[in-house]
């Protein structure tokens, strides 16, 4: 779990990001604010999504460790939460596709346009690396399985 920054209207804002070992995307979040309500809200959606996990390797971020310590203690579960740098380093990797695409946009106008546009780069992001199920087995190109997604 980790989040980066993108600027939208001139300003920063924070973009929550969870992977899982295998570098398959749980699930993102753009928040205004980087604190303890902000990490708490995407730490539940995440686990809402996917499932409570065993371990959660964050930075050094105080508002995630606070997030952390709050669904464990809120919810009675036993999360390991590792601290290191170097353990964090697969979602880090992850980010470099997302700012790739971001960064010669120079900026969004506007939160909801960032929102929307960051959903679609991260719903690619999955496509190319393969985590989206094709029905009955079928192999389909990225564009294909993109534009079902509109059908």
């Amino acid at each position: 779990m980790d989040e980066t920054y993108i600027k939208v209207s001139g300003q920063w804002k924070y973009l929550y990001r969870a992977v899982d070992r295998d570098g398959d995307t749980v699930d993102f979040l753009l928040t205004a604010k980087r604190d303890l309500a902000a990490a708490r809200r995407f730490l539940e959606r995440a686990i809402n999504l996917d499932d409570v996990p065993e371990k959660i390797t964050i930075d050094k971020s105080g508002a995630n460790t606070a997030a952390i310590e709050s669904v464990k203690a809120d919810a009675c579960v036993d999360i390991l939460m590792r601290q290191c740098k170097y353990l964090n380093n697969i979602v880090e990797q992850d980010h470099r596709a997302i700012k790739r695409i971001t960064r010669p946009i120079l900026g969004f106008k506007s939160f909801w346009s960032a929102r929307i546009i960051i959903a679609g780069i991260e719903i690619m992001h999955m496509i190319r690396k393969g985590q989206m199920d094709c029905p009955d087995g079928k192999t389909m190109s990225a564009a294909n399985q993109f534009y079902s997604l509109a059908a």
